[in-house]
């Protein structure tokens, strides 16, 4: 169906143009929203047209507004692992619907969602509940610094751990994707406590600390990098963090707001065997409803207020749909070890498939899988940080990302996030992907100009 969409040009003629809803959406969004989204991961820029308007979801099958269906791999960005629309997951949110969306006051559900999270990460010792992930690790890095009485902080050049202003310089996702790795509004002082290293690269950790000995609170990284792409660690690089905090006297986080029970029932941690000193969460931890979390050690988490002096807070924290859906979901996650299992096993046929498409194809690529995330960077580099991620052809994945989409397959629109994998992929879904990839590279080799 198109919808007609008047405009009035500067010489006071209107004019029609026929349009399909989400291009109509999309210019009425534009009239009311910055640049007609809520995020910049949405907005189309790094993949060019217009950003597919979404109506309804059910498993791996996502429908936009005008009725085309998608195989879904971008799944909320990484919460849907056990697809959309999870029955269990609904009926809790119409349940708990029922007694009240929000108390801003304690319920028993934010206690058995706080118990569960500990059974599941076992150095979680003490968890909060908060309303994303951003506010999840923007609490982290407070926590840190008051426990430990430093200031400054090292992150990683492409990690992204949302959008407060410590997090901003040299950025990933949407950041990198717009090519502002750093935002005006960020103050001269906050970017002088915020320290780069090199991810997957120690030695440019070890110099910061020993450049900066004695004022360095925290490293925060994500341990598998999905913000500029998918990205593990090489072997030893967390071990050697570990080691490194325990020597500085610095708090180790692991921001798992991707990573956090999609990797493994414990996440990261549990699949490396590395345990930071605070985890923070999001993403699965709600089962797609806006939610975070931050916990660790007994010791570190205690000097957060009422307890402690650091402040804290959030009026709709452990909200009870939120924690409803995340109960629902980690529950089914806890007693179903075998879907990690099932996860492992479609995510490695489908990257064989690709790989073995690709080869057919001369692409030069370069592909990273981490459990249930995947990437392909169009480059001939080995990528294992943020300079070779920008090594990725970015127009050649633009072309790729269209002719998918014009075959059903809705990847990331970014050639620096990661793709991620639901349970409810059938294997009939997934070599309908190895199809499409098999027509639309071809396609996407013929249009690329150099």
């Amino acid at each position: 169906m198109c919808y007609n969409l008047v405009l009035k040009t500067q010489d006071s003629r209107l004019i029609t143009m026929l349009l399909n809803k989400s291009e109509y959406l999309f210019k009425q969004a534009q009239q009311f929203i910055p640049g007609g989204v809520n995020s910049p991961a949405r907005a189309f820029k790094s993949v060019g047209g217009i950003p597919v308007f979404f109506k309804k979801a059910k498993g791996s099958i996502i429908t936009d507004e005008d009725g085309n269906q998608f195989i879904d791999y971008v799944g909320s960005w990484g919460p849907m692992i056990l697809g959309h629309a999870f029955p269990a997951v609904v009926k809790a949110v119409q349940d708990a619907s029922f007694n009240s969306t929000s108390f801003g006051a304690p319920t028993e559900l934010e206690i058995k969602m706080a118990e569960l999270v500990q059974q599941m990460v076992p150095n979680v010792e003490r968890v909060r509940m908060v309303n994303s992930g951003t506010e999840a690790c923007m609490s982290a890095i407070r926590v840190a610094r008051g426990y430990t009485g430093k200031e400054k902080i090292i992150k990683f050049e492409g990690n992204y751990h949302g959008h407060a202003d410590s997090f901003l310089i040299q950025a990933g996702s949407g950041a990198l994707t717009l090519g502002k790795p750093s935002s005006p509004g960020v103050t001269k002082g906050t970017a002088k406590d915020t320290l780069n290293a090199d991810y997957n690269d120690l030695d440019s950790v070890e110099k910061l600390l020993k450049k900066n000995k004695g004022k360095v609170a925290a490293i925060i990284l994500e341990p598998v990098v999905g913000n500029m792409g998918c990205i593990p660690p090489l072997p030893g690089f967390l071990e050697g963090l570990r080691k490194l905090c325990d020597e500085h006297e610095a708090v180790l986080i692991f921001d798992e707001v991707m990573t956090g029970f999609r990797l493994a029932r414990g996440g990261a941690q549990e699949r490396f065997d590395v345990w930071a000193d605070l985890v923070t969460f999001g993403k699965i931890i709600g089962g797609g409803l806006p939610v975070g979390a931050f916990g660790g050690k007994k010791e570190i988490m205690d000097v957060i207020a009422p307890v402690g002096p650091v402040y804290q807070a959030g009026t709709l924290s452990g909200n009870p749909l939120a924690m409803s859906a995340g109960l629902a979901q980690l529950s089914t996650l806890e007693n179903h070890p075998e879907y990690y299992v099932e996860l492992e096993e479609k995510s490695d046929y489908l990257a064989k498939g690709l790989q073995h498409v690709l080869n057919q194809h001369g692409i030069d690529y370069h592909m990273n899988r981490e459990g249930s995330m995947i990437s392909i960077f169009f480059t001939k580099d080995k990528v294992t940080g943020f300079k070779t991620a920008n090594t990725t052809d970015q127009q050649f994945f633009r072309l790729f990302f269209h002719e998918m989409l014009k075959r059903g397959i809705y990847l990331p629109p970014s050639p620096f996030e990661s793709w991620f994998l639901a349970t409810t992929l059938t294997t009939a879904m997934l070599d309908k992907t190895l199809e499409a990839a098999e027509d639309a590279l071809p396609i996407a080799k013929s249009l690329y100009k150099k």
